[in-house]
Formats: C-alpha cells, structure tokens, sequence
C-alpha cells in the first residue's frame, strides 16, 4: 500500500505506518529529549531519551485518536474506514465513500477536532488535579498544548485539512451541491497552502532563518492536496448521474455461444477485436473467447466446433451492472488496473464491453468513438 507497513488492526481498521513516520519520530524523540535534558539537569541522558520518546509515542497516539474519532462517526453512518495510517504529516483515516448528506460530512469532519480538544481538556485537569511535578508535569504540558495545536491546525477551513471538510459541507448545505463545496473549499486550501510556502521562504530568503522551513513543506502539502481534491471534484461533477450503460461500446465483440469456431474467425476477421464475451441464447454472458484460443484446434475442424467448446470463463470481477454509477467503475478499473469491463444486466443478460478509453474520452470532452 504505497511502501506503508501494516502493523495491524484498530478496532477492526487495518493501520499502516509510512516509513517517514519514523524519521519524524526520531526527530521528535530528540526534540524533547533535549529540552527536558535543558530543562532538569539532573536527568540522565539514558532517561531523557526514554521520556523523549514516551512523548512522542503519546503525540502520535494522539495523532491516532483524532483520526479514530473521524473513524468511528463514519462507521456510525455505515462508512467502511479502509485504514489509518500514520505518516510525515500526521495520520489520515481513508474512507470508503464521502457521506451522503452535507450534515453526515460535517460530523465526519469535526469528530477529529474535537477528539484533539477533548484529550486536550483531560491532559489538562489531570495535570492540575494531580500531584504531578518535574519531567512528567513538562510531559502532560506538552501533550495538551499539542492536542490544543492539533485541533486548530486542523480547522483551518481548507482542503484537505478537516476545517476543509467542515467548509465543504456548509457549501454543500448552502448550494445544494457538494462538488462546489469541494472546489470552493480547495480554493482556500490552496491560499492556506501559498501563505505558509511564503511564511518559510521569506525568513529563509531575507534573514537566512530555517526557522520556519516546515511550513514550507505543509504549504507544499496543502497546494498538492488541495488541488488534487479540486480536479478530483471536476471529475466528479462530470460523471455524476453517469452509469456504466452509459459509457458501452455500441459495436461491442460478442459472440453466440452456438457458433461455429468459423464463423467466429470470419467475425473477429471483419471487427479486428482480439477478445469476445459470449453469450446464450437469452443474452447472458457465459464466457470469452480470444482469436489465439483457435489455434488449438485444426482449422479443418472450425466448422464443427462450436465456441462453447474452447470458451473460458469470465471472472466475477471483471463484470459490473449495468446501473453502477460510473464512478465506482472508474475506481474498479483503477484497483484492478484494467482497461475494460464487461457489463450486464441484474438477469445477467450481456450489455457489452466498457472500455476505459471512453472514459477518458468523455472527460476530455471529446465524442465516444466505438471502433467499427
């Protein structure tokens, strides 16, 4: 999954570390490391690095739990959460699907935030309740102002943070359109992304200070995400209402399954496909047949056989329903990395081959073009 590790599950999530997760975390180990070292003397080096690295297992459990809180709103609302990972930036839950309604993307939103402000407020009273002192209070007082920190950066109102997403569901609400809420709110994510690129160069350009060369990477961050989301969106815009019916070659190679292997040979010859689906006599998709597989047979026996004979299945997988909206077929076609799905009706009855050149025809705006 893109170089990621698994590590195991979360509640039934699989969740995956990415491999700069563990430079940061080396980093951050180090960071506070040295400032407890800094800030009690008496501490040995040997426990410095152990409190330093129990803090930032703790941030990052922190970073864990606010994407959990989106986790759990989504499965509340029937959404599958196909992992949690944990990377350079932070964490990020992947969703099956957006919600359906701008009121369920606004709560998917804001769960995060507010787990981060809740964990927040606890790390806080405990700290002042308890008779917590030295290293251990420093530790708490860091863990609460980062959860503080995590919640606000994150609700910033641009694409892809989650005040991106808040934004994007109140456009929703207000426009009744949730590809505008997208492009909207991935228009502001791209000037949050441009702000902090300039607040990293501009101290790096005019005083020679690195101070702030990790906005720099988040402005980078930002932009790209943000305008992925955007294009992403576009793409959505176009195809919505589509379904794979929609997009079938009106000149699709199929076959009777009662043919002879003659008459296929004379078909393929006048079409040029190097592949049919076959079907019965209702319709219904039975198999596939490639122009190679007559090799198998003399060709003095074409004439007798028939195309059920050297036919071969058809996997479930490369099939899809008529009715599917087109872009659930881009994705199967993404995952499986095919170039086209045969398709069919709930009966079974073969409506023809769904190629992903017509796709990408149709966004470019271009006329489908289905070969002679």
């Amino acid at each position: 999954m893109n170089g990621t590790i698994r590590v195991g599950n979360l509640f039934g999530i699989p969740f995956y570390i990415h491999p700069s997760w563990f430079l940061v975390l080396g980093l951050v180990t180090w960071s506070y490391s040295s400032g407890l070292s800094a800030q009690f003397p008496y501490l040995s080096g040997g426990l410095a690095l152990l409190l330093g690295l129990m803090t930032a297992l703790l941030l990052f459990g922190s970073v864990v739990a606010h994407e959990l809180g989106h986790s759990f709103v989504a499965l509340r609302q029937g959404i599958d959460v196909k992992s949690i990972t944990l990377f350079i930036f932070g964490g990020l839950a992947s969703l099956e699907k957006e919600s359906n309604t701008p009121a369920g993307a606004f709560w998917i939103a804001i769960a995060g935030p507010l787990v981060s402000l809740l964990l927040c407020g606890i790390v806080t009273i405990l700290g002042v309740t308890t008779a917590v002192s030295g290293p251990l209070a420093a530790v708490l007082g860091v863990l609460a102002s980062v959860n503080l920190a995590l919640a606000l950066f994150n609700l910033i109102p641009g694409l892809p943070l989650d005040g991106g997403n808040i934004l994007k569901a109140l456009v929703w609400k207000i426009t009744g359109n949730p590809y505008k809420g997208v492009t909207f709110a991935s228009r502001v994510g791209q000037i949050f992304g441009w702000v902090a690129i300039a607040s990293g160069i501009i101290p790096l350009v005019f005083f020679g200070s690195l101070a702030n060369v990790w906005n720099l990477l988040i402005g980078f961050f930002l932009l790209q995400n943000a305008g992925n989301s955007a294009q992403f969106a576009r793409v959505q815009e176009k195809l919505d209402g589509l379904t794979a019916a929609d997009v079938v070659n009106n000149h699709s190679p199929i076959i009777s399954a009662n043919a002879s292997l003659r008459e296929f040979a004379d078909e393929q010859i006048i079409q040029g496909w190097r592949r049919f689906l076959v079907t019965d006599d209702a319709g219904q998709l039975v198999g596939a047949i490639v122009v190679d597989d007559l090799r198998s047979i003399p060709t003095i026996q074409w004439s007798e056989t028939q195309v059920r004979e050297i036919m071969r299945p058809v996997a479930a997988s490369t099939t899809v329903k008529s009715d599917q909206p087109l872009l659930e077929v881009i994705q199967l076609l993404e995952q499986q990395k095919l170039s086209a799905l045969a398709v069919i009706r709930e009966n079974g009855v073969l409506v023809g081959i769904l190629e992903k050149a017509a796709i990408i025809q149709l966004l470019q705006g271009q006329p489908i073009t289905n070969p002679a």
